[in-house]
């Protein structure tokens, strides 16, 4: 994670309001936020217990959120060894499962002995069946806890990566295992773009991973930035750790031209020292944005909303900044429809047209990146 700090209990209020409605009912949803946003910050923050608890009441006691990091996979062949993929699919699941149960005292002593076992046998690479049996014996693990009417909601962080590097059986059997546990099991994954442009990124067969992407089409989330609440405490964690504090005409400023992005904000609020003498407050917005957007760390961070974007969606925005002609055609009206959706975009209803957000981004299109 990018950050251990304990967040207030109402941080993301309207995101984690709407993933714990899932989480009650056992539906799985897809996070969508690009770079920048705060996504690890969030995830963290789901699956503290006293936010839980705070969200879900008597049935956070009977939740257990287990976070799936794709950094964490081992070593995989070069060439594409789909079962043992698979394998590695699987085993990662089993041992966070294992990690989060542990000391296993939700489990009467014979069936902790008996899900050890197959925690076990799940690794034990002397089997020659090891890969295929893999799936049977995940399979077995979840049960241990499902009979006992424990719901288990797996988090999948930086879902890009599994989607690149396992195959699409892996995905197919995790569909199978929910339906086999519809009222117990669901899955979360965060991701920068929409389960369905991941997919035709990537070149999977559309078909046969449509029933697990299925699980998420009526319930995909767009994490924005923060809010003004959670923007203006990130703002004071700020000051609290470098120590240094500026006036409130600043402050307000600084919020507005960063659009309170988690990574923008943080970027700018530590190079303002370096306009030591100037006046930043009484500069007109435009140019205070664009004095940010020109360090290199600030531009560091609008360079990973950029690239988190498709190639449409970057030809949208450079011609909203008139960088380049706007051809209206299906292609770029998905591409406008995507941007609001990621909150980069809004409509100027008094200038009646689009305009991109925050003010920072907007002075990093100006500049014309990617030229080619």
């Amino acid at each position: 994670m990018a950050s251990t700090r304990k967040q207030p209990v109402d941080f993301r209020k309207e995101e984690v309001e709407f993933v714990t409605k899932c989480w009650k009912s056992a539906t799985s949803l897809s996070l969508v936020g690009i770079g920048s946003v705060g996504k690890s910050n969030l995830l963290q923050h789901l699956s503290d217990t006293d936010v839980q608890a705070r969200y879900l009441g008597e049935f956070s006691g009977k939740l257990k959120t287990i976070v799936i990091d794709a950094n964490m996979l081992g070593p995989l062949p070069a060439e594409r060894d789909d079962p043992f993929r698979c394998w590695a699919g699987y085993e990662l699941l089993m041992h966070r499962l294992f990690l989060a149960f542990f000391p296993l005292d939700v489990l009467p002593k014979e069936e902790a002995k008996g899900f050890y076992e197959t925690y076990q046998a799940l690794q034990d690479g002397s089997n020659p069946l090891f890969t295929y049996m893999a799936l049977r014996y995940f399979e077995l693990g979840l049960e241990y806890f499902m009979r006992h009417d424990i719901s288990i909601v797996f988090l999948f962080d930086e879902f890009e990566e599994l989607l690149r590097q396992l195959p699409v059986k892996f995905f197919q059997t995790l569909r199978g295992l929910r339906d086999l546990n519809k009222r117990r099991l669901s899955y979360v994954t965060l991701s920068r773009s929409p389960l369905p442009t991941l997919v035709e990124r990537f070149g999977i067969p559309t078909l046969e991973i449509e029933p697990f992407v299925e699980l998420f089409t009526d319930n995909t989330y767009y994490v924005g930035p923060y809010n003004e609440v959670d923007g203006r405490r990130m703002l004071d964690e700020l000051v609290r750790r470098r120590q240094q504090a500026y006036p409130e005409p600043l402050n307000y400023a600084l919020l507005e031209a960063t659009g309170r992005y988690a990574g923008i904000l943080r970027a700018s609020f530590n190079v303002l020292e370096e306009f030591n003498g100037v006046d930043l407050a009484r500069l007109p917005a435009d140019q205070f944005a664009a004095l940010l957007a020109g360090k290199p760390s600030v531009r560091s961070e609008c360079m990973t909303i950029w690239t988190s974007l498709n190639r449409s969606e970057q030809h949208v925005l450079k011609a909203v900044a008139r960088l380049t002609p706007y051809t209206v055609n299906p292609e770029s009206e998905l591409a406008v429809h995507m941007l609001v959706q990621k909150r980069i975009l809004r409509f100027d209803k008094g200038g009646q047209r689009l305009e991109i957000t925050p003010p920072i981004l907007n002075q990093f299109v100006l500049s014309n990146p990617d030229p080619t």
